[in-house]
């Protein structure tokens, strides 16, 4: 009976992981050997003794952490490559590494990872390789770079293929109608309206003030249009070279704003007309640019041509000794005379110059002929005399610029289409006259007979109020202000 008692506990021993089949013979040997005497028996003794002190250690180690075990187990059950590296370390180093077998659980973690790696090696599709690429850490980011490279060439290559194919006018129209979409109705209105409408256009929309003025025969409102119309074809031919200082050896633009300063004051002492001032500067201009004059004649030239229209404008002009008077006499009676023939000849006696102040005039009945506004226009109609750069711009375009500077810096309103049909002038025309105005407000006072004329009450202080308003919004409206951080413009 006892040794079938050993056969059983054999039997039961197979199902344990830890005995291999070498225990199961020796315990067959120990069973038929118990029969027997001798030192045999002794040493399968002490094999089943250790059998079963591996048997108990495993059965501890099970109660301790069944669950842990079980996991690890598990998984290493689905690994065929690591059973394989147990049975053959089991081989190598005998029981004792068998039976330490249990407390290496750390092993199950590491052929988890390796069997996700080995999964994802396995499968060589490009969806493996992307479901990969975004939760990848590994050394293993090389290789799927290479693999996303390949899609992006394979993809672009038949978008060419595509756009090879198909037809270039169903491209057009896509890009069209993204177009039209990213725009509203409303955006398209605002940034075309300036853009589309012209004076013809505006004059539809503009109101007819002259037919208020039919009955005043001073107003000649039958033949105003025609007058105007007239008016701005002399400009035209009435106006001087801007250029004209290139072919002047010994003069620059500089002398000709201090010559026009200095005849300002002479304007004010003599109380003349503002068409006396605008006439004489463009007798100057013009004489300037027919014939090259010395810098010891050129206060000669302006004295002259003041001469020349206080008589064309003035009803009582100042006599010919007032001027000499005014030239602290450095020039006689017979020169200024023998000048004024001179100046004549060369401009072939054709004084017929559009004064500004009577387009300024025409603008202001559409403004309902505001005091404040026609006084700074003003101001700004004699920076054209004094700034060169206005030269080549004609009158009717410097006093529109002249007016709608007035009267945004008084808030007088947007300017409407009556405004710019009696002007004559869209906003757009205006812009570049407007900002030269802006430029020369914001810049330091060179002219300082302008700018006390005008500093006075009898101008409501024109020049005061344009050159604070010029302080706070001329980085504005100017472009190079606003580059410079704010500097000083250079005129």
């Amino acid at each position: 009976m006892p040794p079938a008692r050993a056969v059983r506990r054999a039997v039961t021993n197979e199902n344990d992981e830890n005995v291999a089949t070498t225990t199961r013979l020796t315990r067959a040997k120990a069973a038929a050997l118990e029969n027997n005497a001798g030192d045999p028996p002794k040493k399968a003794a002490l094999g089943v003794k250790r059998a079963a002190t591996t048997t108990t250690t495993t059965t501890t180690a099970a109660a301790t952490q069944p669950t842990r075990r079980r996991a690890a187990l598990g998984d290493v059950s689905n690994v065929t490559k690591n059973e394989t590296l147990d049975t053959k370390a089991a081989a190598g180093k005998g029981k004792l590494a068998l039976a330490q077998k249990p407390t290496g659980i750390q092993k199950p973690t590491r052929t988890t990872s390796t069997r996700t790696a080995l999964t994802n090696k396995a499968t060589n599709n490009v969806a493996a390789a992307d479901l990969k690429r975004p939760a990848s850490g590994s050394g293993v980011a090389g290789n799927a770079t290479k693999k996303r490279n390949t899609t992006k060439a394979l993809k672009e290559e038949e978008e060419e293929a595509v756009s090879e194919n198909a037809a270039p006018v169903a491209k057009r129209t896509v890009k069209e109608e993204v177009r039209v979409e990213s725009t509203t109705p409303k955006e398209e209105v605002e940034l075309n309206l300036p853009l589309e409408k012209t004076l013809e256009e505006l004059a539809r929309e503009a109101k007819d003030l002259d037919s208020e003025d039919l009955d005043d025969p001073l107003m000649v409102a039958e033949y105003v249009h025609e007058i105007f119309d007239y008016m701005k074809e002399l400009e035209i031919t009435t106006q001087p070279n801007p250029d004209y200082m290139d072919s002047q050896s010994e003069l620059e633009w500089k002398m000709r704003g201090i010559l026009v300063d200095w005849l300002l004051e002479v304007h004010t002492r003599f109380r003349l007309l503002p068409e006396t001032l605008f006439l004489a500067v463009n007798i100057i201009d013009r004489f300037l640019s027919t014939k090259v004059v010395q810098l010891d004649r050129l206060q000669l030239v302006g004295v002259t041509a003041m001469f020349i229209a206080s008589k064309y404008e003035e009803v009582l002009s100042p006599h010919v000794q007032n001027f000499r008077h005014v030239a602290d006499d450095g020039f006689t009676e017979q020169e200024i005379l023998s000048a004024e023939r001179f100046v004549l000849a060369a401009l072939d006696y054709d004084l017929s110059y559009p004064n500004p102040m009577n387009f300024l005039r025409r603008i202001s009945k559409a403004d309902n002929y505001d005091i404040q506004t026609r006084t700074l226009g003003k101001y700004l109609l004699e920076i054209g005399c004094l700034d060169y750069r206005f030269i080549k711009y004609p009158p009717s375009h410097v006093a529109a610029a002249a007016m709608y500077l007035a009267r945004l810096v008084l808030d007088r309103g947007e300017w409407d289409a009556t405004l710019a049909v009696y002007a004559g002038y869209t906003e757009q025309e205006i812009e570049p006259v407007f900002k030269l105005m802006v430029d020369y407000l914001y810049g330091p006072v060179q002219h300082d007979a302008f700018f006390r004329k005008y500093a006075s009450k009898k101008f409501l202080k024109a020049s005061i109020v344009l050159r604070q308003w010029a302080k706070k919004f001329a980085p504005v409206y100017l472009d190079n202000i606003a580059a410079n951080g704010g500097d000083t413009p250079q005129i």
